[in-house]
């Protein structure tokens, strides 16, 4: 079996930013076959998406899992379908664990059209402070991820957080945040749990971040930045119960993986 393999850097203006993403388009349908390949990727994710009928079943598997929705897994995949299988579409529907999820070429931005996550106040201040060094402003719990709002972006980009406190939290991963000087809002996202003590970029969370802030800074339109190591900018929309995440992305490597 051959299969090709494109590596992308999603929500990204260069190489080596943003977050790295495999991407397999075939006719793969072996979960545990689909878990090694992502696990010898060893990415955040990577993303398999059917192309034996017209439907575009993407999935993506972590290091260590399989995972309901990724948004940079998404993106990558959508720029390897607009560049490299049908060059003449800007727009493509994928279905998924989370539903149809859709996203449109406009230019050289790749955007998501994603469901808006439910947030629940709860309080878990005191062990995301355990888990972080320092105290947040409020903690929702949504249907994926917790989520902390803290005083200001120096806090939220200083935080070296304990890992084996943070798999102790309810919800997959923690998202953390505050509002920016240069953008409308900085976060960071961290997911031990999944063999991802630190995500570069992470689109799903946005889905969180979005109604969040654009209803704390009474904005529909905002711009973001995932303050990681690598970095990366997302241009965000705020609509009834969708989210719109924006960003670009650049080809790393394109190879082709063998298998007897």
């Amino acid at each position: 079996m051959k299969y090709d393999i494109y590596f992308v850097d999603a929500f990204a203006d260069d190489l080596f930013h943003g977050n790295p993403a495999a991407v397999i388009f075939s006719d793969l349908d072996d979960k545990q076959l689909m878990q090694n390949i992502a696990a010898e990727n060893n990415l955040s994710e990577t993303a398999f998406i059917k192309t034996e009928d017209d439907k575009k079943t993407i999935r993506w598997f972590s290091p260590t899992t399989e995972v309901d929705l990724c948004g940079h897994a998404t993106l990558a995949s959508a720029f390897v379908f607009f560049n490299f299988i049908n060059p003449q579409c800007t727009e493509i529907k994928f279905h998924s664990a989370s539903g149809e999820l859709t996203v449109k070429k406009k230019l050289d931005i790749y955007e998501l059209d994603f469901p808006k996550d439910n947030l629940q106040l709860v309080n878990t201040r005191e062990a995301i402070e355990q888990a972080t060094g320092f105290m947040p402003n409020e903690t929702f719990l949504g249907n994926i991820n917790m989520f902390a709002v803290f005083e200001n972006e120096e806090i939220v980009r200083k935080i070296k957080p304990n890992f084996e406190k943070l798999k102790d939290l309810d919800g997959q991963g923690l998202i953390i945040s505050s509002t920016s000087v240069e953008y409308d809002f900085v976060s960071r996202y961290f997911c031990p749990k999944y063999g991802i003590n630190e995500d570069p970029v992470t689109g799903s969370a946005h889905t969180s971040l979005i109604p969040y802030w654009a209803e704390k800074l009474n904005k529909e339109k905002l711009k973001a930045r995932q303050v990681s190591k690598r970095g990366g900018v997302l241009f965000c929309q705020n609509a009834q119960n969708r989210v719109f995440i924006g960003g670009k992305a650049i080809l790393y490597m394109k190879g082709k993986i063998e298998i007897d």
